[in-house]
């Protein structure tokens, strides 16, 4: 290694120095004065006059001695901490994700040419440009910056002081409900009851008229 280096030296080539650099890792650490990084604080699994040889500081067997273990946590069984103390706060189940741009970054896309002075923004039209990689639920424009050509805006939101400095420059600023809002909520149908029919009466039975056989 020590001869590979003294002859990258003179003639620096990446590709070189990196495999000069990968060799003497697996070995030694790199050698002082050349610009290599070491590769590690304690050289591991070199022999057992190392210190660090053999089992490398894991031990004989079990879990932890194995590759791709990482018990992060883990108390023995008890209880662990996370767990223990209590929850604060919750998280909101459906947030609204939007894209927040500043007026300076509009200001350099109108520099460039990808925004047209005095055009409508929307969240198309900053993908269209490559201001923003995609729509998400909306955008918000935030006051960053200084903008200096008038733009009318079709926005989710926009802060109070990004507002004042569009419409100072006669700038028409229009808040647009943001894809993923929510939907009203949908009254359950009252189901009709059906009408009940009534059981027709019953007729009472006719009497028979007796007074003939009691003459």
């Amino acid at each position: 290694c020590e001869t590979l280096f003294e002859w990258l030296a003179d003639g620096t080539r990446a590709a070189e120095l990196a495999a000069a650099r990968s060799s003497c890792r697996r070995t030694r650490d790199a050698p002082s004065g050349e610009g290599i990084r070491s590769c590690c604080a304690e050289p591991f699994g070199r022999g057992t006059s190392s210190g660090k040889g053999k089992t490398a500081g894991r031990g004989v067997k079990g879990q932890t001695s194995r590759s791709g273990v990482a018990i992060k946590g883990f108390e023995g069984g008890q209880m662990p901490l996370h767990m223990r103390l209590p929850k604060r706060g919750f998280n909101v189940p459906n947030p609204t994700k939007l894209n927040a741009v500043n007026l300076g970054r509009l200001q350099v896309a109108i520099e460039a040419g990808k925004l047209k002075k005095g055009a409508t923004v929307s969240a198309a039209s900053l993908v269209e440009a490559g201001v923003i990689r995609r729509e998400l639920d909306g955008v918000r424009i935030l006051a960053k910056g200084e903008l200096k050509d008038k733009l009318d805006f079709e926005v989710t939101g926009m802060s109070k002081s990004a507002q004042a400095a569009v419409e100072k420059l006669g700038g028409k600023v229009t808040l647009v409900a943001g894809e993923a809002a929510p939907a009203p909520a949908k009254e359950a149908p009252v189901k009709e009851e059906a009408p009940v029919e009534e059981a027709p009466a019953e007729e009472a039975p006719a009497e028979e008229d007796t007074s003939s056989d009691d003459a």
